[in-house]
């Protein structure tokens, strides 16, 4: 149970991440700036708590692994989504990015050797579904069309892709290290190559602030409360948990910006919702199975 609430905690903290977004756009930074600058703000937090719990040390041998994680899960992950957001739009880069699930489920049972169980099946189903009527349901309401850039629908299906080997990368190569010591080398790694993608512009005091509040909420402790859960839990449900995000940020935007659901983007939430359960059952059955056979 302790798993599930900490990867609970990071899908809320991610699900504000658009609450952060808004705001800062509305000041004249680009999505890209905002990507390079959440991931070296969140690097500078992580550097301080390494420092202070003397965690900075990495082994030579895990350089690479802790580079490619950079590479893959903050320049790629980063830069394909934003690419899926500018020729598909929001909507279907969302449904593509969550995607996630279903590589993970894949992902964990051919590198993880993870069973593949019916309710695992079930649960990714259902999470995309229910992602799938929050994103597209107000275009199916309206009845209005929609076309795929065959690009956009690459790079939507690569961040999809990016997004999942953040819980293969933490479950297969990098659990022996504390969450700061894998931040540390992946976060500024992962900026430096945003870097020559970026047009920086100038910035007031609340642009600062709403940046360093994104860093601190959406990377800095969204990540912390995540691995710590994935410690606990299999990467495929802690997969499907984290997708909660969606809903989060649905009312969030609701309560702030008054924005609504059609009928299949509520359908959508309590699909994310049952599988969320779903997920939680299934793990305390097994973990009671595991008790009686000990």
């Amino acid at each position: 149970m302790a798993g599930f609430l900490w990867v609970l905690a990071a899908a809320f903290m991610w699900g504000v991440i658009g609450i952060f977004t808004k705001y800062v756009l509305a000041e004249g930074i680009t999505p890209l700036e905002i990507a390079f600058w959440r991931a070296t703000l969140a690097w500078v937090m992580f550097l301080i708590h390494a420092t202070i719990k003397g965690q900075l040390r990495a082994h030579r041998s895990d350089m690479p692994a802790l580079l490619g994680f950079g590479f893959i899960c903050v320049t790629m992950f980063y830069g394909s989504y934003q690419l899926a957001i500018r020729d598909v739009g929001m909507a279907m880069a969302a449904v593509l990015l969550y995607t996630a699930p279903a590589w993970v489920a894949l992902l964990s049972w051919a590198v993880l050797k993870e069973a593949m169980t019916t309710t695992k099946a079930l649960c990714v189903g259902m999470t995309i579904a229910g992602v799938a009527c929050i994103s597209i349901g107000p275009k199916l309401t309206s009845g209005a069309a929609f076309h795929l850039n065959t690009f956009g629908l690459a790079a939507g299906l690569i961040s999809g892709f990016t997004y999942a080997l953040y819980y293969i990368f933490g479950k297969k190569y990098l659990h022996k290290y504390a969450t700061p010591t894998i931040f540390v080398y992946a976060l500024p790694f992962g900026a430096l190559l945003l870097f020559p993608f970026v047009d920086f512009h100038p910035k007031s005091a609340q642009t600062w602030a709403l940046l360093i509040g994104m860093a601190a909420v959406t990377s800095y402790g969204a990540f912390n409360a995540y691995y710590a859960g994935l410690k606990m839990l299999d990467a495929t449900h802690a997969s499907v948990i984290a997708t909660f995000e969606p809903v989060v940020a649905a009312v969030a935007a609701y309560l702030l910006f008054g924005e609504t659901f059609s009928m299949f983007g509520y359908l959508g939430s309590c699909l994310v919702i049952a599988a969320v359960f779903l997920v939680v059952l299934s793990g305390t059955r097994a973990a009671r199975t595991v008790r009686d056979e000990e």
